[in-house]
């Protein structure tokens, strides 16, 4: 289990790592074009604000949005494939493929690469769905 969970903390820590990518992304879009929705944000820069967010905002919050819709569920899937002790090599793989899903997930979203964004969100939900199983296993197990 130690093994399993030194893989879970680590994807976590990625998964944090490449939302503040996303936050950042969106700060670097705002200040470099020095255009701001909010009023407190553009008066700050001695700017109006601007009616809409610059479309590369609007995408990343897109991306951001989908990720609110799945990564918990990974957090909370993955928790409890602890409680259970499941097989490590499967559990951590599913883990690992998981993060690496979601972050080709963003990459693509990001640059609007179709089919690719389907298959990565594809591949992160049969992950959650692997997890779901060992969690359903491990719980029929302890009954």
């Amino acid at each position: 289990m130690h093994d399993i969970l030194a893989v879970f903390a680590l994807c976590v820590v990625v998964l944090f790592m490449k939302m503040l990518a996303i936050s950042c992304y969106q700060g670097f879009y705002r200040i470099s074009r020095m255009t701001f929705k909010n009023g407190e944000d553009a008066g700050l820069v001695g700017r109006q604000p601007s009616p809409e967010e610059l479309p590369q905002v609007r995408r990343a919050a897109q991306a951001w949005a989908n990720d609110l819709e799945n990564i918990p569920l990974f957090f909370v899937l993955g928790g409890l494939c602890l409680v259970f002790n499941p097989p490590a090599l499967l559990t951590s793989g599913l883990m690992v493929l998981f993060t690496g899903a979601r972050v080709m997930h963003t990459v693509t979203y990001l640059a609007r690469w179709q089919p690719w964004r389907t298959v990565a969100y594809a591949i992160a939900m049969v992950c959650l769905l692997g997890l779901a199983a060992l969690v359903t296993m491990g719980a029929i197990r302890h009954l």
